[in-house]
């Protein structure tokens, strides 16, 4: 590719830009952001070699000549970004987004850019850390990691392929689901992980001796919370446009705090010992698939 623009180049977006630039596969990389500092601190580093600017006409000159353009900014941006560069979008340009949800994406894809929606080709790394802004950029962080695109019918297959093509660059894996599946199976397997740990720490944090119990907090409470290091922005805003499906997933949680609670309170060691042993073995071959599926060596799977 000859010209990329980011919007957002912090842990993801920067760490595309360093991924393609260390494959060889982009000439220049232009980032725009909301943060000045941020973006002279991405060109500082050699995220970025140039910075774009939101307003007319620098914007225009920012998007000129781009083969392919990547939303890495928090979700709840993304309506305006799109509808920002709308106008300014060549029809060979190809947009793509790393949003955590899908279909509220979608919807404001269709909406911001009308019968240009068939160059936005939507699309979710799964590869992160608790680390935010350019400095947490890292050039290896999707190696072996999965990215699935949920594809919109209006979308060419070349298009596709040139947004795919784009994160093999970077060690990923292409993975296909469906907006509506996309945004079920993240809610109960990120989404939600992401809420419960929140709601621990700030659970822990409002008791009158949070002291005390951050003192003797140890490496089982370290690992549940990890992710409770997240930007609140971007987790506020994934909550929110995932809604209907957290929600789900929420409730159901829910009812299984309530029955292991009434496990405990009937002093039902054999049922808790079910729960647990059921949970252990779910984890250990999870674990084993997770490995298996991430092996550079794994092909693109199709789901």
């Amino acid at each position: 590719m000859n010209k990329v623009v980011i919007f957002g180049v912090g842990l993801i977006g920067g760490s595309f830009a360093l991924a393609l630039k260390k494959a060889g596969a982009v000439r220049q990389v232009v980032g725009v952001g909301r943060s000045a500092a941020s973006m002279a601190r991405a060109l500082e580093l050699g995220i970025i070699d140039s910075i774009g600017v939101t307003g007319e006409p620098s914007l225009a000159a920012a998007l000129h000549g781009a083969d392919l353009v990547l939303l890495a900014a928090p979700v709840a941006q993304t309506a305006a970004i799109l509808a920002t560069i709308a106008p300014h979008l060549a029809a060979g340009a190809i947009v793509t987004d790393a949003g955590s949800t899908k279909s509220d994406v979608v919807a404001a894809a269709r909406q911001a850019l009308g019968d240009k929606v068939a160059q936005f080709v939507p699309g979710h790394p799964i590869a992160g850390r608790e680390t935010n802004g350019p400095d947490a950029a890292i050039d290896h962080l999707y190696i072996g990691k999965k990215v699935v695109l949920t594809a919109l019918a209006e979308n060419s297959e070349a298009d596709i392929e040139r947004v795919a093509a784009a994160w093999r660059a970077c060690g990923a894996l292409i993975h296909r689901l469906t907006p509506e599946e996309h945004d079920k199976v993240f809610a109960a397997v990120s989404h939600l992980p992401h809420l419960l740990a929140y709601a621990l720490v700030d659970d822990v944090a409002n008791k009158p001796h949070a002291d005390l119990l951050f003192q003797y907090a140890a490496s089982g409470f370290r690992d549940f919370t990890r992710i409770a290091g997240s930007s609140p922005e971007m987790w506020r805003d994934i909550s929110l446009a995932n809604q209907p499906a957290l929600l789900a997933e929420l409730d159901a949680y829910m009812a299984q705090l309530t029955q292991l609670r009434a496990h405990l309170a009937a002093h039902d060691g054999a049922a808790l010992e079910r729960v647990y042993s059921n949970a252990q073995h779910a984890r250990h071959q999870w674990i084993t698939a997770i490995e298996a599926a991430e092996a550079p060596q794994s092909p693109d799977k199709a789901g």
